[in-house]
């Protein structure tokens, strides 16, 4: 009797580490999985997108570790009669393509309107900011 009764508590112990075992692995399963879909979401769901028109200021590429192109224009709301820029805004963006910023570096000085996606956080290696051009255009009429 005591042999039955000892491989009914190892039969029992087993069924039970098997339960744990498979709750630990849909646990992870779901940790995982949720995960991913925060990682999309902070660095790569595009939150906004849209256009910003203004001087380009300035225009680099930097970076200790990670080199990228970074760029500044200047949103201004009231200018003068000699068109001087005299309340202003700073708009800081990063550029992802090599030919954009190829396109960027020459037209530091003037007045474009550029394409912009934000998303909700940055990585490294893509950009000092979580705004990331992909147009621009040259406005002639300035």
């Amino acid at each position: 009797m005591s042999q039955s009764a000892s491989t009914t508590k190892t039969s029992a112990g087993t069924r039970f580490l098997q339960k744990v075992n498979r709750v630990f692995k849909w646990g992870l399963y779901l940790i995982l999985f949720f995960g991913a879909i925060f990682v999309y979401w902070k660095y790569f769901f595009t939150y906004s997108e849209g256009y910003r028109a203004g001087l380009l200021q300035k225009f680099s590429y930097r970076g200790n570790v990670f080199k990228t192109y970074e760029g500044e224009l200047i949103l201004s709301s009231v200018t003068s009669t000699t068109n001087v820029a005299l309340a202003s805004e700073k708009f800081f963006f990063s550029v992802l393509d090599d030919s954009l910023a190829n396109v960027l570096d020459t037209l530091q000085g003037k007045f474009v309107t550029i394409h912009y996606k934000q998303k909700n956080g940055r990585v490294v290696w893509r950009g000092d900011t979580p705004y990331f051009v992909d147009q621009v255009k040259v406005e002639e009429n300035r």
